[in-house]
């Protein structure tokens, strides 16, 4: 994957779409960063939903308010 930063992506732009038009992904950085990918139209992430919602109930795991409830931590945001 080519990773370019945002200066250069503006300025190249036609160039990158058409390298993106043949399947090229593109990353695109500001000062290092990630923030935006060029992928060619058409190509989707599959997402298996199945394998996210099990990493979800695992992070959730051992996890707890610290002996409060949800609406009580709701309520507190809303005092601000």
């Amino acid at each position: 994957m080519k990773t370019v930063g945002a200066f250069e992506a503006k300025t190249h732009l036609n160039e990158l779409l058409r390298r993106a038009s043949r399947g090229e992904t593109i990353r695109i950085t500001l000062r290092g960063v990630p923030i935006a990918k060029l992928v060619p139209a058409g190509q989707e992430e599959q997402k298996d939903l199945r394998k996210i919602v099990r990493e979800l109930r695992e992070i959730r795991k051992g996890v707890s308010l610290g002996g409060f409830s949800l609406r009580e931590l709701i309520d507190e945001g809303r005092r601000y």
